[in-house]
């Protein structure tokens, strides 16, 4: 399998490192950048193995993680949950993630977010969440057949469904909960791994690591 350190998939159908189309996002990440002008503070592309079987989803870019550093969960404290989970479960080549050029590299694993773009508050509006659903809903078109998607979170969870054009009724979000997609893809959905839920114990790292035994169960199976 082919393995990479930089973005992947730079085709605006896919990403738009220049988008602009949420108005209330391009004018928090103006503000951003003039306070911390050494950040990325830019729309995050997706980052991992473009032939992946695996597509994690998030909720965003995380102020001082990936909107400073330009990649996904990294730099920040939720990343450091999933990229210890990925380099145990055989996915990544190192146990974390700490900025551009460390020598990350993921094997059959691509991680993106419902919304490219870092929100106020952490909390992207609904029409902002449906503004970047095309992008997910594009990543998700050129999956290989019989892949596993990931949900981190409800949001990630709901964003998934409207890329398939499904209700939110037809799948409920739970931890570690597995649903059958039209296309043939599994999507499994966890709680996301913030500091919040990790403290208030809502998720631990034996809980992430049952989700990404049961992930790796899913991708040996043969279609």
């Amino acid at each position: 399998m082919p393995m990479q350190t930089s973005p992947i998939m730079p085709e605006k159908l896919h990403f738009d490192p220049d988008c602009r189309q949420c108005p209330r996002l391009t004018q928090f990440l103006c503000e951003v950048k003039n306070k911390y002008p050494e950040y990325h503070a830019r729309p995050v592309a997706p980052f991992g193995d473009p032939a992946a079987r695996l597509l994690v989803v998030g909720l965003a870019p995380g102020m001082h993680g990936a909107n400073a550093t330009g990649r996904p969960f990294t730099g920040d404290y939720a990343g450091l949950l999933l990229y210890r989970a990925l380099f145990e479960s055989g996915f990544s080549n190192q146990l974390q993630s700490t900025a551009l050029g460390d020598g990350l590299q993921l094997h059959n694993c691509r991680i993106t977010n419902a919304v490219k773009c870092l929100p106020p508050q952490n909390k992207p509006t609904s029409d902002e969440i449906r503004t970047c659903n095309a992008y997910l809903a594009a990543e998700i078109k050129a999956l290989p057949e019989h892949s596993v998607i990931l949900a981190l979170g409800n949001i990630a969870h709901q964003a998934i469904l409207r890329a398939y054009a499904l209700k939110s009724s037809t799948a409920t979000f739970g931890h570690h909960r597995l649903f059958q997609l039209p296309d043939g893809n599994r999507l499994i959905s966890s709680y996301h791994c913030s500091r919040y839920n990790v403290q208030t114990r809502r998720l631990n790292m034996d809980m992430l690591s049952a989700v990404f035994a049961d992930i790796r169960k899913l991708l040996a199976e043969k279609p």
